[in-house]
């Protein structure tokens, strides 16, 4: 399942299938590709929402689904962009997926009132949950999937403590850690996520 899934830094990732390329949060991305069918944005900080890092990967007929309160422009390209809120089902070009709310609750940096959204994408007969920047909220601890790929570093997100319990709630077949030893955290956030979380999932450190 994971040969599916690429991280590149932080909470970069890349979805693959036989036909479709999905990346979430490029940032960070070492050459020009140009190979995205979708670009998922979850929020517009500067190491989720990268101009320079879409244009390495956008080619003329990707599509970019985001935030609708993002603050920062993307009218230079000339692609379908379909805007979203939390909570809510879509089903855009031949992808159905679903917004969960993506905030912090003890932390200022990601405000619920900012409508963020975390993804739950239905692709190659999986369900990948990619959270975004949150701490455990009341929407994601309801979220069930086959994939889960979270932040661990802590500081702006939850910890390895928090996304560990968090994990055990949701139970995934395949837990994922992100967002750590690029802004904040080390390799020994990921780790210690993998070695609290429960018997029975499955857990990869891909970066």
């Amino acid at each position: 399942m994971e040969e599916e899934i690429k991280i590149n830094a932080q909470s970069s990732i890349r979805l693959t299938d036989q036909e479709t390329v999905i990346y979430l949060d490029p940032y960070l991305i070492d050459e020009e590709v140009n190979d995205a069918d979708y670009i998922f944005i979850t929020h517009d900080h500067y190491d989720h929402l990268s101009i320079e890092d879409i244009n390495k990967v956008i080619k003329e007929s990707t599509i970019i689904i985001i935030s609708e309160s993002c603050s920062k422009s993307l009218e230079e390209f000339n692609n379908q962009i379909v805007k979203v809120k939390p909570n809510n089902k879509y089903l855009v070009g031949n992808l159905n997926f679903q917004t969960v709310a993506s905030y912090n609750t003890n932390k200022l940096y990601h405000p619920e009132k900012n409508e963020w959204v975390g993804y739950l994408i239905d692709f190659n007969n999986k369900r990948y949950f990619i959270t975004g920047d949150t701490d455990i909220n009341k929407e994601n601890k309801q979220i069930k999937c086959d994939v889960l790929l979270l932040p661990v570093g802590g500081v702006y997100t939850m910890d390895y403590n928090e996304a560990a319990t968090l994990t055990n709630l949701i139970k995934p077949k395949l837990a994922i850690p992100t967002h750590y030893q690029t802004v904040v955290g080390t390799k020994i956030d990921a780790i210690n996520y993998t070695n609290l979380l429960d018997k029975d999932i499955e857990s990869k450190i891909l970066y």
